[in-house]
């Protein structure tokens, strides 16, 4: 993010801790405007990558038509109605239709939507559609499972609670045992 736009940023984090009732002069509270910049810069910057460079090109060909999972990537979001964190696991599969993707690029997928301000419901079908514009493959299919301090922290605080999403695209959607496949690898 542009210096610019941490100074905004800055000003208007430092009213808000002003606007809190707290002295945003002390010595505690000095520099704490401009590192919540940085930070919410940093947990947002999905907003500045492009996905065709996050791919660069690594989708292979292949004659594989058995199912690729990658299982357990973590993420970490900002829900779009607290810009609260929410955080857990990601589980990507497709079936190959000649194409694969190189095995980083599915974990950076997940990272390019999840460092945006989200709802857990949105992010799943991004990713999905993604993984399937990409490789264009005969299924699709993305499980999140998610904890939300908008839930641990305020309103309901309900500590052990676990939001679970997915999204089935293709032969994932239409075929039932391949779907059964899927959740049983991933032990849901």
């Amino acid at each position: 993010m542009e210096e610019s736009k941490i100074k905004e940023l800055s000003g208007l984090f430092k009213k808000v801790i002003t606007d809190l009732g707290e002295n945003a002069d002390r010595e505690g509270l000095l520099r704490t405007p401009e590192r919540a910049a940085k930070a919410y810069s940093f947990l947002t910057r999905g907003y500045e990558e492009n996905i065709d460079q996050v791919i660069n090109g690594a989708v292979f060909s292949t004659d594989n038509d058995d199912m690729v999972i990658v299982k357990n990537i973590e993420l970490y979001s900002l829900c779009e109605h607290h810009l609260l964190p929410f955080f857990g696991k990601c589980h990507v599969a497709y079936i190959p239709a000649g194409k694969v993707l190189g095995l980083s690029k599915v974990a950076r997928i997940v990272d390019v939507y999840s460092r945006r301000l989200q709802i857990q419901e949105n992010l799943v079908r991004q990713i999905a559609e993604t993984v399937m514009k990409y490789t264009s493959a005969e299924g699709v299919g993305v499980v999140i499972e998610a904890q939300h301090l908008c839930m641990m922290m305020r309103g309901v605080e309900k500590q052990n609670s676990v939001m679970t999403t997915s999204c089935m695209l293709g032969s994932f959607r239409e075929d039932s045992a391949t779907r059964s496949e899927f959740l049983s690898l991933i032990g849901k």
